[in-house]
């Protein structure tokens, strides 16, 4: 018979304790642990993995390779953070806040491989099926290979996919998900754990590709144990907000392809369609003739986008401590290129607050956007303007060295397309044939010079 036994499991990161706490030894939240009830079954009553024919451990080299097939989703924004397309009996996780529109863009995606492939389920645990026909009504992806059905129980949907055998299913959301044999609630650590197991042994038992969406909390990460990113395949991030027509979805996990790609798209009446040339979007805003702003080529994955920072130096009010804050950027990098000017150039930014953005909301992990910053807070101390054709590109060391980047020659190439004449680049990268007319320099210091020349602070 099988035994039955209780334990607190943390809501926040998954760590058990045998007792109840107010406050968690492994994550140091409070009030997040709650009690689950455990059954363990004799060997003989298992049900999984173990009862599948004993398999043997043999050479790698005695393994057949093979390329994964994929399908395309019909929207090339979205295969292209997938790697390539979708990989049949792949789990994925997609997640985001609130409103941003995942549902959105998975419908779009259900209605698009539902008729180039077939039939696609639509699995819903929080709407009813009249708010999905709306939902599909409001988008124009009515078709009658796409079916829907608004169901929580993970057995239940199992059965659906093994009778109506799918191309596709989407299962909206895995916190809706419960297993009966669980006394937990749906959206607790063990719920959560045991669907994502669920799915992903029908996925590759059936080879059906299975996308989840995932909740995700105030803090950015998705609810629920770390386990269920560590099972699924990939796992994708909506980034943006309600205040902002644009959204990018971003690869953070991905077996079958790069972690480094993005996916641009803009939210209309007509739901999220794909921005064909992200770098004219980004820069379409920009001011003329302001200090402060500079744009620099930045790669995502294999894309280069040209993103604008911007900058806004002013003295700190009442001689408190100066403000430091940024929007796109990482602060610790920004601290430090602060530093490097105020050491090596004499820029007196102890008492001045600096302001730093990237336009458009998008955010910068490469260090290749360090010059842009520094030449970003370089202009707007000295209140003069950045010619507009101009672009800059090179990570900046502590010793105020500016150096190499990696795919020179696609940012120049993206510059050019775009209309700019000229662009300042690291002296140590290599680079054969003129793409553009580029200015090489050694360090900040030159790179300023080249800039700015001995131009006076403006007025």
């Amino acid at each position: 018979m099988p035994k039955k036994t209780t334990h607190f499991v943390c809501q926040h990161c998954g760590a058990e304790s045998a007792k109840w706490m107010g406050r968690c030894s492994g994550c140091g939240e409070w009030n997040t642990l709650v009690e689950e009830r455990i059954i363990s079954v004799s060997q003989g009553d298992q049900r999984g993995w173990a009862n599948d024919s004993a398999k043997k451990p043999e050479p790698i080299t005695a393994v057949k390779a093979h390329q994964e097939e994929r399908f395309t989703s019909g929207i090339s924004e979205f295969d292209r953070v997938l790697g390539g397309g979708i990989v049949p009996g792949s789990l994925g996780l997609v997640g985001g806040e609130p409103g941003i529109g995942k549902s959105t863009l998975l419908m779009q995606v259900a209605a698009k491989v539902a008729q180039a492939q077939g039939k696609v389920l639509y699995v819903s645990g929080e709407e009813s099926l009249t708010q999905l026909r709306l939902r599909a009504q409001r988008l124009d992806v009515l078709s009658p290979q796409l079916e829907v059905v608004a169901e929580s129980r993970a057995n239940v949907i199992g059965e659906h996919i093994k009778d109506r055998n799918p191309s596709l299913v989407f299962i909206d959301s895995i916190q809706t998900i419960y297993q009966e044999g669980l006394s937990s609630a749906p959206g607790s650590v063990g719920q959560v754990r045991e669907g994502a197991t669920f799915f992903l042994k029908l996925a590759k038992s059936l080879d059906i590709p299975i996308m989840l969406v995932g909740h995700v909390t105030k803090g950015g990460s998705f609810a629920g144990p770390k386990v269920l990113e560590h099972a699924v395949d990939y796992v994708l991030y909506f980034e943006g907000d309600n205040h902002n027509s644009f959204r990018i979805i971003r690869g953070v996990k991905n077996r079958f392809g790069s972690t480094n790609e993005v996916g641009i798209f803009e939210m209309t009446k007509h739901g999220l369609t794909e921005v064909v040339n992200p770098s004219q979007l980004f820069l379409s805003q920009r001011p003329v003739g302001s200090s402060g702003s500079v744009v620099v080529p930045c790669m995502e994955g294999t894309r280069p986008l040209l993103v604008e920072i911007q900058s806004l130096v002013g003295p700190t009010a009442f001689g408190g401590s100066p403000r430091r804050q940024t929007t796109g950027v990482d602060y610790q990098r920004f601290s430090m290129i602060l530093a490097v000017l105020e050491k090596r150039q004499g820029y007196p930014l102890q008492n001045q607050d600096v302001f730093l953005n990237v336009a458009g909301g998008f955010k910068l992990s490469e260090p290749a956007a360090d010059l842009g910053i520094a030449v970003a807070v370089a202009s707007s101390v000295r209140n003069l303007a950045v010619d507009s054709s101009l672009a800059v590109i090179g990570e900046i060391g502590l010793a105020g060295e500016v150096r190499a980047v990696s795919c020179l020659e696609q940012r120049l190439k993206e510059l050019a397309k775009l209309g700019f004449l000229r662009c300042i680049i690291p002296k140590s990268n290599s680079l054969e044939g003129k793409i553009m007319e580029v200015s090489e320099v050694r360090t900040v210091s030159e790179a300023l010079q080249q800039i700015f020349g001995n131009q006076q602070k403006g007025g």
